[in-house]
């Protein structure tokens, strides 16, 4: 079952469970699949890692945002936002921790022979698809940057 049915399913649940909380974070990610579906130009069907990556994309949104309503001091609407996020992340893949990243940033490191800030770039490329989902990009640049520098 693709992330798409399961998503469908997820949905009729949370209904028979009267979980709105639950339900309304997995309309959003149904929403969300929807729009990347259709923008692959009417695609047939959404492959899975499109749609992790759309996902992600939507749990970190949350967390932006639960960051700007804590420091509005509006800690409802932050908790709000963290519980969306809980659901989301219930569908990525295991996050890698610093040790895994920085393990995997090494390999990619010594692979492609980089050995200055020069090549970061080259060095990024290559982290972004290999760890896609698995980290936020934001923390494979800084470990990429206190690694080569």
């Amino acid at each position: 079952m693709n992330i798409f049915d399961q998503i469908n399913e997820d949905i009729r649940a949370a209904m028979l469970a009267r979980d709105k909380e639950r339900l309304e974070a997995v309309r959003n990610i149904k929403k969300v699949l929807l729009e990347a579906k259709t923008a692959k130009s009417g695609a047939e069907d959404l492959p899975d890692d499109e749609a992790l990556k759309a996902i992600s994309k939507l749990a970190k949104q949350g967390k932006d945002s639960a960051d700007i309503y804590a420091g509005q001091k509006r800690q409802d609407l932050a908790d709000f936002e963290l519980a969306q996020v809980k659901i989301y992340e219930a569908y990525l893949p295991k996050q890698m921790d610093d040790d895994e990243l920085t393990a995997a940033v090494q390999a990619i490191i010594a692979a492609c022979g980089a050995t200055s800030m020069k090549e970061m770039g080259k060095v990024m490329g290559i982290a972004s698809k290999e760890l896609a989902g698995k980290v936020d990009g934001k923390l494979i640049s800084e470990k990429v940057k206190s690694l080569l520098g």
